[in-house]
C-alpha cells in the first residue's frame, strides 16, 4: 500500500532574512471564525515571537489560514521551532475547550492517523508555505498581499477595515497597537545590509 504523498517545505533558517509564512486550518474549514480563537492565536504568536527570539513586521489571520511576516534574530529558534511554539499550544487550548462543551466539532478535528491511533487536528498537517524575503521591494509587495487577503476575498472594502491584520498599524505608521493583537516592530531596511 502506498501512502499519500506529504508535501515537504524545506525552511533556510537563513540569518538576516525575513520569512512570509502561510499555514491552514485543517481541511481549510473556516475555524478562525471565532473572536475569540483569533484572540487566542493573538496571544501564541506573542508568546511565540518573544520566547524564540524573533519579530512580527505585517500579519493577517483569515478565517481558515494564518499570514505572517517574521524576522529570526541573533540566537533564535529555527522556523519549525517557532511554528511548533505558535501551533501546538493554541491547537491545546482550542481542543480543551471544546472537550469541555462537549462540542461535536471536536469529533470533526479528531483525525485517524492508523488503526488505533487518533489526532486532534486544528492544524493542517505540514509545515504550510515559508518564502524567505531579502530585497526590501519584496518585503513591500509580501506585506501588501498578507494585508490585501480579505479583500480579494470580499470580506471588506479596505484592507484596514478587517480587524485581524496589521494593516491599520501601517496605515497609523505603528503609533499604538490595536488591544488583543499581536505586538509589531517597525520594519527598519537597514537590518537586511
Amino acid at each position: 500500500m502506498q501512502l499519500p504523498h506529504r508535501k515537504r517545505i524545506r525552511h533556510f533558517d537563513i540569518p538576516g532574512h525575513i520569512h512570509e509564512l502561510t499555514f491552514s486550518c485543517y481541511g481549510r474549514m473556516p475555524l478562525l471564525s471565532r473572536d475569540d480563537w483569533k484572540r487566542e492565536l493573538c496571544i501564541a504568536i506573542d508568546r511565540a515571537i518573544a520566547r524564540h527570539n524573533y519579530r512580527l513586521y505585517a500579519f493577517v489571520l483569515m478565517p481558515e489560514h494564518v499570514h505572517l511576516i517574521v524576522h529570526s534574530h541573533i540566537g533564535a529558534s529555527t522556523i519549525s521551532e517557532f511554528l511548533k511554539a505558535v501551533k501546538r499550544p493554541f491547537s491545546f487550548r482550542i481542543k480543551k475547550q471544546l472537550m469541555d462543551s462537549g462540542s461535536e466539532l471536536l469529533e470533526k478535528l479528531t483525525v485517524r492517523q492508523r488503526p488505533g491511533v487518533t489526532t486532534f487536528r486544528f492544524w493542517q498537517e505540514g509545515p504550510g508555505y515559508d518564502r524567505n524575503l531579502t530585497e526590501p521591494s519584496t518585503i513591500i509587495s509580501a506585506i501588501e498581499y498578507v494585508h490585501n487577503n480579505p479583500v480579494r476575498r470580499r470580506l471588506v472594502d479596505r484592507a484596514v477595515d478587517w480587524k485581524y491584520s496589521s494593516a491599520r498599524w501601517f496605515l497609523q505608521l505603528g503609533d499604538g497597537c490595536e488591544p488583543n493583537l499581536p505586538r509589531l516592530h517597525r520594519l527598519e531596511f537597514d537590518m537586511l545590509q
